[in-house]
């Protein structure tokens, strides 16, 4: 959503209140469009199908499983309720969706980056302990559901100032001096905060510890197991052959992890950096270009709604397997018959050997022993 905290008094600087604006292009518009769309839609269907595989299956319900789709499931939340409101007010450079929605739109955003952020450090810390402190505490599936309730409960509370203080306000275009205003009636979505210090303040404690310090922590937690594993690689290559699946298997599933949290943290960097701006030196962008600057830095950050299915679909050979089947099965309930074997979600990128029950003594099959995530 638009980036619209100010207050009353410094309306005449935002750069939508302007006697000459500048039209958007036929092309951008529908750029946006589509771009939007496409995000919308590759969000909602991988995420959709990576919970329900995750959850279709008993044996998948570990720790960093459940994480995940928590992750995809603030994701899913993003797609529907943001990414549609934001694409039609920016278009629109005006609000139409009523009060209700203009309260709600920056909250569920705020939580749902809140509870992405704090899931991807929740499965840093499960991997952490299991590399670091194999022989320690081990979280199980139970400790996890506990951690989802909380994590969603504390994105809540840190977002409550958006239900306060975003308002819906007709002022910008009654104030402008144009005889027989046509846009009197218009309304836009905005922040109005008690006073610019309370706003500065909200908005850097977000930006700390909604990215910059999650983060940090993120990066801590792989560096040690990237040292760690480092560490026992001599001891692996004189080990046996399961115990060396199980290290390779072991280092996939870190890289999937950073993958995730890399493409995270890039994707958005931009938003971050263009809210820095708005918020400390607004003067710094153009405005004839602002919406077009922040339509490409939110269309990047809104892209990690696609990460996390994307990712773990590439690097996940029994994920690709598991959707395959699903798909089979969708054909059959449509009437195409199709035989198909079903695969568990259990490993991350090795292959799952097939065995036929009716030709057991035709072949000779060694099962690989595979690390479940």
């Amino acid at each position: 959503m638009p980036n619209n905290s100010s207050s009353l008094d410094n309306l005449d600087e935002l750069p939508w209140v302007n006697a000459n604006p500048c039209p958007p292009s036929v092309g951008g518009t529908t750029l946006l469009i589509v771009a939007y769309s496409t995000v919308i839609a590759v969000g909602l269907v991988g995420n959709s199908c990576l919970v329900f595989i995750i959850f279709r299956q008993k044996e998948m319900r570990n720790v960093t499983n459940i994480l995940i789709a928590n992750l995809s499931c603030s994701d899913i939340l993003m797609c529907v309720v943001c990414l549609p409101v934001t694409v039609i007010y920016t278009l629109m450079d005006r609000w139409i969706l009523g009060e209700a929605l203009c309260k709600v739109t920056p909250f569920v955003q705020c939580m749902s980056v809140t509870v992405s952020i704090f899931s991807l450090v929740l499965i840093a810390l499960e991997r952490h302990q299991l590399i670091i402190h194999p022989t320690g505490w081990t979280p199980v599936a139970g400790h996890s559901y506990l951690a989802v309730a909380v994590t969603w409960m504390v994105a809540c509370f840190i977002s409550l100032p958006f239900l306060s203080f975003s308002i819906l306000t007709h002022e910008p275009f009654q104030n402008l001096s144009i005889p027989f205003n046509p846009f009197s009636d218009h309304a836009i979505c905005m922040e109005l905060w008690p006073s610019e210090r309370n706003r500065l303040a909200y908005t850097t404690s977000l930006l700390l510890f909604q990215y910059c310090l999650p983060l940090l922590l993120i990066l801590l937690c792989y560096l040690r197991i990237f040292l760690r594993l480092r560490r026992r690689k001599d001891m692996v290559e004189q080990a046996s052959d399961a115990r060396q699946r199980k290290a390779r298997s072991a280092q996939r599933i870190n890289a999937m992890l950073v993958a995730i949290v890399v493409a995270f943290a890039l994707c958005w960097l931009p938003l971050n950096v263009f809210n820095t701006l708005f918020d400390w030196y607004h003067q710094a962008l153009p405005a004839c270009q602002h919406d077009v600057i922040f339509s490409a830095c939110h269309l990047t950050a809104m892209a990690s709604t696609c990460v996390n299915p994307v990712v773990y679909g590439f690097l996940n050979s029994n994920f690709q397997k598991e959707l395959k089947a699903m798909l089979q099965r969708c054909r059959c309930c449509w009437g195409v018959p199709e035989s198909y074997e079903s695969f568990p979600l259990s490993t991350v990128g090795t292959d799952v050997t097939k065995v036929s029950a009716m030709h057991q003594d035709s072949f000779k099959v060694k099962a690989e022993a595979s690390a479940r995530i």
